[in-house]
């Protein structure tokens, strides 16, 4: 009989009807704990007649129906203090303050005990609503193995955040835990107190992905030569070549594809942009046919293919042979809100993203023209702009559903670290919520300023910047009539200009 339902007791308190369902870890039982107590898993002694319940075993625990279970354990805030400031009962707060509490309550993950790695990515992907209306439709009775059990966990995950609960998310990022374990049993490491060991967020990412992308197949009947999701959505593709540095050979000519970029922390590297140039351009080793032997080869890539999400990895770790850690370069490197890739394009695709672009100028020039036309006739161009609907031109290719057809994005997600080796320290999700941006610092969201996620660029030891999201540029404009705005394409010089109200 897997399922039970016992008497939970911590401290004063008694909760009694807790549904414990034995074929999950242990770990699943305690993050309920924590939903009702508040108790974080590594601080939780739990106790069924005088038998102490471990993380990975149920071993000699035996629980029936009814059985009284001891908590021990306090919170972290436990510790006597005075009161910073007044309660606020949910009754008097005004709709800024409640919806500020329900963002806390129903967004985050907790912490399992050296977890934040994987909440801060789950927070981040959530952010791209193609995916995740993915993962809410997949079908978690298709098999897949270890894979698509990785993919089912992350699916029930998005759903408890869409408005499981705690409870329902504390459970369910136990299971998308245990998937990731079995997917990669490296993260199942644990450290020398005998707790799950903390890993790099960057490996985390990189090893989900990996799963959606062998089980999240594209959507049917959209014009897209991309066979998943994530290579519809995520991926993208370089023009590379190579030319000998000490021989003369032909050059050759390659295609690559990625599914994020990185930026690599020189002394030179003060910004982004420059990062991303200085990888696009770099020195080689490889054999030379002509020369018999190793030679110097200069390879240059410029992007082809440009997908609507852009993930870019800032390299900021490095082995560090002497106390085999992989150390951290806090150095500065700023990041934009809006990013434009237009000169890391190959010629080609520089020209197809044209249309797109001069549209956008075109509606910024227009908006600029009818602002001090506002002004002049002393209206509020906010007033305008609010009177105005509009409507949202497609930021793909008519022929590729789920890539970017201008070269603008902006930032939508942004996963930190604070400390000084990948193996340590804390990570935390920074994500856009419209106009606003929440901190997913595990179970606990808060809003935060645009001018708070610049400062994450590094320079310190507060939170870097390590994973960068980008998502598409959108192109709104007002809704002047009832005919839909032409789709963009190749050869749209020619399209009317875009009128404002």
């Amino acid at each position: 009989m897997p399922k039970v339902s016992v008497k939970v007791k911590w401290g004063k308190e008694m909760y009694p009807g807790v549904e414990v369902n034995t074929d999950d870890d242990p770990v699943v039982f305690k993050a309920q704990i924590f939903a009702l107590t508040g108790v974080q898993p590594e601080r939780q002694k739990v106790v069924c007649k005088g038998v102490t319940l471990r993380d990975d075993s149920w071993a000699n625990f035996k629980l029936t129906n009814n059985a009284l279970v001891l908590v021990m354990g306090s919170k972290e805030e436990d510790v006597p203090a005075a009161p910073v400031e007044q309660t606020r009962f949910v009754e008097d707060m005004n709709e800024s303050e409640l919806a500020t509490a329900v963002i806390g309550l129903a967004e985050g993950l907790i912490n399992l005990g050296n977890t934040c790695y994987m909440n801060a990515t789950v927070q981040c992907l959530k952010t791209v609503p193609e995916l995740k209306n993915a993962l809410l439709s997949y079908d978690k009775s298709s098999g897949g193995g270890t894979a698509g059990e990785l993919t089912a966990a992350l699916s029930d995950t998005l759903a408890a955040l869409e408005g499981g609960g705690a409870g329902a998310c504390a459970g369910a990022a136990a299971k998308l835990l245990r998937a990731l374990h079995a997917t990669a049993p490296r993260f199942a490491e644990r450290g020398p107190a005998g707790g799950l060991a903390q890993q790099d967020a960057s490996e985390c990412w990189a090893e989900i992905i990996r799963a959606l992308q062998a089980r999240l197949p594209a959507a049917p009947n959209q014009p897209s030569n991309r066979s998943t999701v994530i290579e519809q959505y995520f991926g993208g593709t370089l023009d590379v070549e190579l030319v000998c540095a000490e021989a003369e050979e032909a050059p050759s000519r390659t295609t690559e594809t990625f599914l994020q970029l990185s930026c690599f922390i020189s002394q030179d590297v003060k910004y982004l942009q420059s990062g991303l140039r200085s990888k696009m351009s770099e020195q080689i080793t490889k054999m030379s046919q002509t020369l018999g032997r190793d030679a110097i080869y200069t390879k240059t890539s410029k992007i082809s293919r440009l997908p609507a999400y852009l993930t870019v990895q800032f390299v900021r770790f490095y082995y560090k042979e002497k106390e085999s850690i992989n150390a951290k370069i806090l150095k500065d490197v700023k990041f934009p809100l809006e990013l434009d890739v237009y000169e890391l394009c190959s010629p080609e695709l520089q020209e197809r993203l044209m249309p797109m672009r001069n549209k956008f100028k075109e509606y910024e020039d227009a908006t600029v023209e009818t602002s001090l036309s506002s002004k002049n006739h002393g209206d509020s161009t906010k007033d305008v702009k609010k009177k105005d609907p509009t409507r949202s031109i497609p930021y793909w290719f008519p022929n590729d559903v789920g890539s970017n057809n201008s070269g603008y994005y902006r930032l939508q997600a942004v996963l930190t670290h604070r400390g000084r080796s990948s193996s340590s320290g804390h990570y935390v999700a920074w994500v856009s919520r419209g106009d606003a941006w929440l901190r997913c610092d595990d179970d606990a969201v808060t809003p935060v300023t645009e001018d708070e996620v610049l400062k994450l660029s590094g320079g310190g030891d507060w939170h870097c910047a390590y994973l960068l999201l980008y998502g598409p540029k959108i192109l709104e404009v007002p809704e002047v009539d009832d005919k839909p705005e032409p789709m963009i394409t190749e050869h749209d010089d020619e399209d009317p200009p875009i009128a404002l109200a």
